[in-house]
């Protein structure tokens, strides 16, 4: 008779901090190489942007040969790609920051036209996710705090947007490098910390459970599994 498979051993906290710092030093990587090398290299521009390309991409091969999951570090090469094509295209060193800054005002405009329109990008979210689509409007405490939550993350947005544009007018490079990099995943890590209390402080004890499983679901893009007895109630 086969001995029984051991259950998967839980998550530590530790091996989740672990994979937040891993996911730091995928992204980060590239462009702490781009910023290192053009301020080291004269300001060759062409070798910032092979070696910005070449470390993303030992990342991609690194977690490929591990079996890690690598969309992170895809979505990162793709950004990287788009960069250096621009930086190459115009030859500007500082325009290998201009697709980041256009996505953020494209997120910036998102946030504030759901927000103005009572329709908040994570109230939507959560109504796909929970399938209960726009039932989360007619519940006053759901709606304050999802409504709260997209407003946090649309200061992220803001927040990055006055950092990187003077820098960019002023074609600050180091500072743009360096920037790029503390308002990546270290301040979106903060980002969620504050949107989680604001979405606690706006919940009621009742309400919170259910409301903090579906939110940790809708940031890893997963759909929460469904109840059966709950279905048939």
């Amino acid at each position: 008779m086969a001995e029984p498979t051991a259950a998967p051993a839980p998550k530590t906290k530790s091996q989740g901090i672990g994979s937040w710092v891993g996911m730091l030093v995928d992204v980060g990587l590239p462009w702490i190489a781009f910023t290192l090398v053009y301020g080291f290299s004269d300001h060759n521009l062409k070798l910032a942007l092979i070696v910005a390309l070449s470390s993303a991409a030992v990342v991609a091969v690194f977690r490929l040969v591990r079996r890690k999951p690598i969309a992170s570090v895809v979505a990162g090469f793709i950004g990287v790609g788009i960069s250096a094509w621009t930086a190459n295209k115009t030859g500007q060193a500082q325009d290998a920051f201009l697709p980041g800054i256009l996505l953020n005002a494209g997120y910036g405009l998102l946030y504030l036209v759901t927000i103005v329109t009572r329709y908040p990008l994570f109230g939507l979210l959560y109504g796909v996710i929970t399938q209960t689509w726009l039932a989360w409007r007619k519940d006053a405490d759901l709606f304050r705090g999802l409504n709260r939550v997209t407003i946090v993350f649309a200061a992220q947005v803001a927040t990055r947007l006055s950092v990187m544009v003077p820098l960019y007018l002023a074609h600050n490079v180091n500072a743009l490098g360096i920037a790029k990099i503390a308002l990546g995943l270290p301040f979106y890590a903060v980002t969620l910390w504050v949107a989680y209390k604001v979405l606690r402080g706006s919940m009621p004890e009742d309400k919170w459970d259910e409301v903090k499983d579906t939110f940790a679901h809708m940031l890893r893009g997963t759909q929460p599994k469904k109840d059966p007895e709950k279905e048939q109630a």
